[in-house]
């Protein structure tokens, strides 16, 4: 007598979409960017009418060790996830249908996340972690094992536009990688390892994510800096003099809050004279006190614009910092070969 087989779930039915994934979903709209509802404190360093670019200190002290945080994001594919037979209405599965025409977009997406260290005489990447997920809102998706890695199912709610939904689940993903290394540098266990112990003393060195301190304004010295600027977040007279800052000027430290609350200011880079070019916010945690706060902005300024990048070396100069540009290609060397990962996903759905 013959066994009978153990039942189990049906294997995921999926297919790869052709299109380029380098140009965004086939189904994908653009989103407007919205405005911001954030609340603006304007006098905490200096009165809003006494506003005016603040200038360099060149006594101001540096750290030991600059720890630079960053990540990068590849979606190596766009797959269609089939629903199982029989899912949908009660009538499809009364009338014996599978329901083969309904599918959920998903996304093969590699990201990874380090940090760098940098202090006199050089650089070291301290911490690097890399991730590969299978984002899709379809319940019954599961793990995607290819010859090339494991895609690890990362499920996301289904909301209005499945596109935009899993780009910032990827998005999210990233961040946790972000905070998870930057932690790992900031507890010391990354940098006592390989450094001096001078870089974990508790003031000798300084952490900077590239981008919102969001979901890292918890560690201690850490700075966001962000580069590109979607919202104005100043009055007109005040935003006119972010435009009016010289290289290595900055704004008075105002304050920002809605969901939470952060300090911040503007930063003039060097490396260009047009208005607004090369300028960059920066933030800090709004439960430093003001003084800490103003000195934070005071000594990291010389040091960002230390780092500045040049024109002809980077098409982002001078934002994005030589130490960040150089994490974010060693990164993307360790997210592999897009080509290769693709094929690799190709034949595992045509397993």
């Amino acid at each position: 007598m013959t066994a009978a087989p153990l039942s189990g779930p049906a294997p995921m039915r999926w297919r790869v979409e052709s299109w380029d994934p380098g140009y965004g979903a086939s189904t994908e709209d653009q989103a407007e960017l919205g405005s911001s509802t954030a609340q603006v404190t304007t006098d905490l360093e200096l009165p809003e009418a006494r506003w005016r670019p603040v200038d360099p200190d060149p006594a101001a002290a540096g750290w030991a060790a600059v720890l630079f945080v960053d990540g990068v994001r590849r979606i190596d594919a766009m797959a269609w996830i089939s629903e199982p037979a029989g899912a949908g209405d009660g009538s499809d599965a009364a009338q014996g249908g599978d329901n083969s025409g309904a599918a959920s977009l998903a996304l093969c997406a590699s990201y990874a996340a380090g940090v760098v260290c940098c202090r006199p005489g050089g650089a070291r990447l301290i911490a690097a972690e890399v991730r590969r997920g299978l984002f899709s809102t379809a319940e019954h998706a599961t793990d995607v094992v290819t010859s090339a890695g494991q895609y690890r199912r990362v499920h996301t709610p289904a909301r209005r536009d499945p596109a935009a939904d899993l780009n910032l689940a990827v998005q999210r993903a990233l961040g946790e990688v972000e905070a998870a290394v930057a932690a790992q540098a900031r507890t010391g266990g990354a940098v006592q390892a390989r450094e001096s112990a001078a870089a974990s003393e508790d003031s000798g060195d300084l952490l900077v994510v590239d981008g919102p301190l969001r979901g890292r304004q918890h560690l201690p010295r850490a700075l966001g800096f962000i580069k590109t600027h979607r919202t104005e977040y100043l009055p007109a007279p005040l935003h006119r003099v972010v435009g009016a800052l010289a290289p290595g000027q900055r704004t008075p430290v105002f304050g920002l809050g809605t969901s939470w609350q952060r300090h911040s200011w503007y930063l003039k880079l060097p490396g260009s004279a047009a208005p607004w070019a090369g300028v960059v916010r920066v933030e800090c945690p709004a439960e430093l006190p003001l003084t800490q706060v103003v000195e934070l902005a005071e000594r990291s300024a010389p040091m960002l614009c230390r780092y500045a990048s040049t024109e002809y070396k980077d098409a982002r100069a001078p934002q994005n910092l030589y130490p960040i540009g150089g994490l974010e290609r060693e990164l993307r060397r360790r997210l592999g070969d897009q080509k290769l990962l693709y094929r690799a996903i190709r034949r595992a759905s045509a397993g």
